[in-house]
């Protein structure tokens, strides 16, 4: 087992060293991705909110396109590539943000941003090859939790909902319809729900984040262990950290130009001292977890306790919203997350 983890410590380094290059994803992060996730069984119905009629949307109307596609050939591991996205305002002004992502299939998937009010409309296209299953109509997904939808996009199979396929196939794309009403604001994993089984693919890659801000732009940030408000504006590095059960990967956005960099495995995270920075962490693994960041404390969402580190089970996500005053580590304390060298580095620079 020694040999095995100083071999996978030193593999995360040099892999870390590699961003911000997109990724596409190489044979160790492929075999790391394999995660032993309960996330589909846990997920079915509990974390989306199925609307029961269409809500109207008092936001802006976010327009998507994303291929579901192989990620490497002779390799059995996916990814969601983004294609499109445009969001119209409510004066009807409409700017393309597609700049912003990967133009390469990656994993995790791309980091989708909206505000409470907003409502994106999804459409998925199938670009796995399968030449072999063609005739299957091997379907592929978007399950998301958290936001409001109706029945047509919780993004399931007939022998889930009982109803329909939910999913694009190879040759008919799929589209959903993702309503942030108040309320969704937070961090929420999306993911596969159909290929291969009905319990999708996200091991095989096919996951990503959904951050809902706040609608009054605001957020509670903690400075030196006191806890106030600040604009979201003021944030200036965003983290989408997913604690697998034996990694971090993730990716790092820069708030100011909405710029997405994958950061690999236990990546080396940045930020200027006194700088805003939130890191959103999902726990996509089957063990429990607990993050901490030494040095630092938060706000635990929902209460006015001031933490510095948290417990997480499957499928839970929490968010830390901090000023960069010094620079830490941040890491997985539980017995298995040390054994396996579950930490990284979060450097402040002056």
């Amino acid at each position: 087992m020694t040999q095995l983890f100083n071999m996978a410590l030193a593999k995360s380094i040099y892999y870390s060293k590699l961003a911000p290059r997109p990724i596409r994803l190489n044979r160790f992060y492929s075999k790391k991705i394999v995660l032993p996730i309960l996330i589909v069984a846990i997920s079915l119905f509990s974390f989306g909110t199925k609307a029961s009629a269409q809500e109207a949307s008092t936001g802006s109307q976010h327009r998507i396109e994303m291929f579901a596609d192989k990620l490497i050939e002779g390799e059995d591991y996916l990814a969601y590539r983004m294609m499109l996205h445009e969001v119209t305002d409510q004066n009807g002004n409409t700017t393309d943000i597609t700049s912003r992502y990967s133009i390469e299939a990656i994993v995790p998937g791309p980091t989708i941003i909206m505000d409470e009010g907003d409502v994106a409309d999804i459409t998925l296209f199938n670009r796995v090859p399968n030449p072999d299953e063609i005739l299957h109509q091997e379907n592929v997904s978007l399950h998301v939790h958290g936001v409001h939808y109706q029945f047509h996009s919780d993004g399931t199979l007939k022998y889930i909902n009982l109803a329909e396929d939910q999913g694009a196939t190879l040759v008919q794309s799929y589209t959903y319809r993702w309503d942030a009403a108040p309320g969704t604001a937070g961090t929420w994993p999306y993911h596969d729900h159909n290929m291969n089984t009905h319990n999708g693919a996200e091991d095989k890659g096919l996951f990503g984040a959904l951050i809902v801000n706040p609608a009054s732009g605001n957020v509670t940030i903690s400075r030196g262990g006191n806890s106030s408000n600040t604009t979201l504006s003021s944030i200036q590095k965003e983290y989408v950290l997913y604690v697998l059960d034996d990694i971090f990967v993730g990716t790092e956005i820069d708030s100011q130009t909405g710029e997405q960099t994958p950061v690999w495995v236990n990546p080396t995270l940045t930020a200027q001292r006194g700088s805003n920075v939130r890191f959103h962490l999902i726990a996509l693994g089957t063990n429990l977890s607990q993050f901490s960041l030494p040095g630092y404390g938060w706000v635990d969402a929902g209460t006015n306790f001031v933490i510095s580190e948290k417990a997480m089970g499957p499928l839970e996500k929490h968010v830390v919203t901090i000023q960069a005053d010094t620079s830490s580590n941040y890491m997985n304390t539980t017995f298995s997350g040390v054994s396996q060298g579950m930490i990284g580095r979060f450097n402040v620079n002056p």
